[in-house]
């Protein structure tokens, strides 16, 4: 879409038309301090024939690297088909579907996400997705604070082995409305939720707990175990789960008992490219019995009088749309581009390609983790299962190694110092189903030149 700007005589125009002096005085209620300053380094406009040129230039002068970062994002290969379909024009240019009569396909997709993804996480229902992981997750606690009629605190237990920008943006998002997040430390050994280190939380009133599986430092939690202590304490359960691993682990809603309440994670290993950070593409999916507190949007099947199929929006409030504060969430939009290419995606792949995806990539990190521990100067952080990724220790600061080994074409984890500085020197590296023998060969020899030159 062109973007066409206004002259300066028509701003004055319109200005004079309102009885504004300038646009400074449309905001001056907002403080100086916080006003953007104008735009500085901004070149002279060219023709569409230099720009062009210019773009080609650029885009031919990145470097492909080899990428071992995970962290929450991940590179999975991603079959042609899918941005092949997710580009047409009746997918990429669909908009949430307020008209559900007139837009039958889109509400099909959606329908066929929503179903795909409660299998694949064995809950009773999926919404249409949300805007990514961490704000699913905000989404998550305040549903679990509308759903548990057994809690009055307003409290959440979380893990510090929950992602830090989950953490993050799950602070931002509900402190303000009253709820407490408390934070629970890991097992130094493990690096997962120790149960018998619950018992200080057991006469307290909390409302929910988050777990994730696997964590943030990709160890494997005890699922099933901690499901089991919190529902004993009339807490929810809030699984924060990478989907693929669900291939191969039991998934939430077969957790303990009687399962997890609550599913929340990020889309973005089915189908989503590392672009950046976005878009991404978050899911919540939920048990029958709270099924009225789900933020956004349901899609039913149905049939209509004449017995064809048809799909309807479901179970959703008007509030959504015109008294937003009587709304269970103001999040309406579903990101349908990105759950197209994930609905894509599974479709493609199916039960057993999934399950290829996620063995293949656990291989790969035991492959990697042997051969790192050959240069004799590494350390396993835990002793844990993990799923694809896993934290080494190295013998000196991370930093300057990560910034050799990318200036040598390897991008070679992420740098938990900053965010758990009690582990020291350590480094969270993944693998996914995409890395060959020879690309861990030069993980090895990249990051041992790193370690003697950084």
């Amino acid at each position: 879409m062109p973007f066409i700007p206004h002259t300066d005589d028509d701003v004055r125009k319109m200005l004079d038309a309102i009885g504004a002096s300038s646009i400074e005085t449309l905001f001056d209620e907002i403080p100086v301090h916080l006003r953007g300053n104008a735009l500085s380094g901004i070149p002279e406009g060219q023709s569409e024939m230099e720009v062009t040129r210019q773009m080609r230039e650029r885009a031919q002068s990145d470097a492909v690297e080899l990428c071992f970062i995970g962290a929450g994002a991940y590179e999975h290969h991603i079959p042609a088909a899918v941005w092949e379909l997710a580009s047409r024009g009746e997918f990429l240019t669909a908009y949430t579907p307020y008209q559900a009569e007139a837009s039958q396909g889109t509400l099909q997709v959606i329908y066929e996400f929503q179903s795909m993804m409660a299998n694949i996480t064995a809950m009773d229902v999926c919404n249409a997705s949300v805007y990514d992981g961490a704000s699913g997750l905000a989404e998550a606690v305040l549903m679990a604070v509308r759903a548990n009629k057994q809690s009055k605190s307003k409290r959440v237990l979380v893990p510090r082995s929950v992602s830090p920008l989950y953490r993050a943006a799950l602070k931002s998002i509900v402190e303000m409305q009253g709820i407490e997040i408390v934070e629970l430390d890991f097992n130094k050994a493990g690096g997962h939720l120790d149960v018998a280190a619950l018992g200080r939380y057991e006469d307290r009133d909390f409302t929910a707990i988050v777990i994730p599986q696997p964590n943030f430092f990709g160890v494997l939690e005890e699922a099933d175990a901690l499901t089991d202590w919190a529902h004993k304490h009339k807490m929810l359960v809030i699984a924060c789960v990478n989907p693929m691993a669900l291939a191969v682990f039991t998934p939430p809603g077969e957790w303990g008992e009687t399962g997890a309440d609550i599913v929340v994670g990020e889309g973005q290993p089915f189908g989503i490219p590392l672009s950046s950070g976005g878009p991404y593409v978050g899911f919540i999916c939920c048990k029958m019995d709270i099924v009225r507190q789900m933020p956004g949007r349901i899609i039913g099947r149905t049939v209509d009088l004449e017995g064809k199929p048809g799909y309807a929006l479901t179970l959703q409030a008007r509030e959504q749309h015109i008294r937003r504060a009587k709304a269970t969430s103001n999040i309406c939009t579903n990101q349908g581009l990105a759950m197209t290419a994930a609905t894509i995606y599974l479709s493609l792949l199916g039960a057993e390609g999934l399950e290829r995806v996620a063995l293949a990539s656990h291989h790969n990190v035991r492959e990697l983790s042997q051969a790192t521990s050959k240069l004799g100067n590494i350390e396993r952080v835990f002793n844990r299962p993990v799923f694809h990724e896993k934290v080494l220790r190295l013998p000196k600061a991370v930093a300057p190694v990560l910034e050799h080994m990318a200036n040598n074409g390897v991008l070679g984890g992420f740098d938990l110092s900053v965010d758990y500085p009690e582990l020291g020197n350590a480094l969270l590296v993944c693998t996914t189903e995409t890395k060959t023998a020879a690309d861990i060969t030069r993980y090895v020899a990249v990051l041992e030149k790193a370690l003697r030159e950084a």
